[in-house]
Formats: C-alpha cells, structure tokens, sequence
C-alpha cells in the first residue's frame, strides 16, 4: 500500500535527453558540454575514444530521491559507469594529448562488457549492475557487449537500487543527497539513448 501510495505522488517522468541536442548536459565539472569525447549518434549520447583528456559528463540538475532510467550499450572490452550521490569532480593532465580528463567520484553503477574487460573479470563487485567495488549484483541478467541493456537506479526511502533488464539485481542502505548524475566516459565507446527521471517524494 505505501509503495502504491508513492507511486501516486511520483512526478511525471521527465526526458534527461532529447536524441538530437545535448541540452541538459554538461562536462561534469561545470563546462559546456565536450564535444571533443562525446557526440550523438543515432539519437544516443556516445562517449569516444580520443587522444588526450576525455571527461565524463553530468545533468545540469541535482535530484534527491528519483527513479532513473536509462538504455546503454558498450564496446567489446569496454568499461564505463552511472554515477550517482557524488562527492567530488577530479581533473588531471592526461600523459599525452591535449585536454584534461575529468572525471565525478560517487556510487557507481558498473557498466561494462564482463566477458572480456580485465576489472569486471577481477570480482564481482566489479560486473554490470553492481555498486563498483563495493556491492555486487544478486543477479546478472546482462546482454552482450554490442547489444542493447535497460537499467534503472532508485532512489527512496532511505535505500538505493540497481535493476538491470527489469529484474531488482541490487539493494543497500543509504540517505538521499542532492547530487547530479554523471555518465562516465572510461575511454571506451559507450552509448546511453531513453533517459527519463521522475522525482520521488
């Protein structure tokens, strides 16, 4: 009943993304968007592959208690991340090329080709869906690298979720915080396409 009653108050579900423009996005340290390492293609946001620094990037929002979804799909061999309560932004010199990487530290949840990526092959903590080395996904309905995934993060009443192709892989406790939501780009090909929010009450 009390789930059905916050299902109720729920905002709408807002886009985070409209497939043409990268309104609502910004390099995750507060610059305009980057176009240097990433584009859009296909109505989807791509993280390249560049010479150089390579950033992730971030809404222009914060939200507190929300329901995130999101479509993505990465490289064979590829690694990359949903971040979210996020505590700082680093930015350091690349060793070569130009630019500087930047990137938000907070809980992540892994995204990531577990068949073939040395981290994801290292532990479970480190596969698609988890909380990155920290928790690891009870389930692991994940497709292959190439291939479309839905995932979703929630956020409410005190707990975190991860779901991964609409099965709850992932719970823990913790108190919501106003935060953005970064999108990582790890140096590998990663595209995000669907994203839509709704705050919970």
């Amino acid at each position: 009943m009390v789930a059905v009653f916050l299902f109720l108050l729920a905002a709408p579900w807002t886009p985070l993304f409209n497939g043409t423009t990268p309104d609502g996005w910004l390099e995750v340290t507060g610059r305009p968007f980057p176009a240097r390492s990433w584009t859009i293609e296909d109505g989807s946001l791509r993280a390249l592959v560049v010479d150089g620094g390579y950033q992730d990037i971030r809404t222009r929002e914060t939200f507190r208690e929300f329901e995130f979804e999101f479509e993505w799909k990465i490289e064979p061999g590829g690694n990359s991340g949903v971040k979210y309560f996020i505590e700082r932004v680093d930015e350091w010199k690349p060793k070569a090329g130009e630019g500087n990487h930047a990137r938000g530290r907070g809980a992540e949840y892994q995204l990531v080709d577990d068949e073939r990526n040395a981290d994801a092959l290292s532990g479970p903590t480190k596969v698609t869906a988890a909380l990155y080395g920290k928790l690891a996904p009870t389930k692991h309905p994940v497709h292959h690298a190439g291939e479309w995934n839905s995932s979703r993060i929630v956020v409410s009443g005190g707990k975190a979720q991860h779901w991964l192709n609409g099965e709850l892989v992932l719970e823990y406790p913790h108190e919501a915080q106003d935060s953005f939501l970064v999108l990582q780009n790890h140096h590998s090909a990663t595209w995000f396409r669907n994203l839509r929010l709704r705050r919970l009450p």
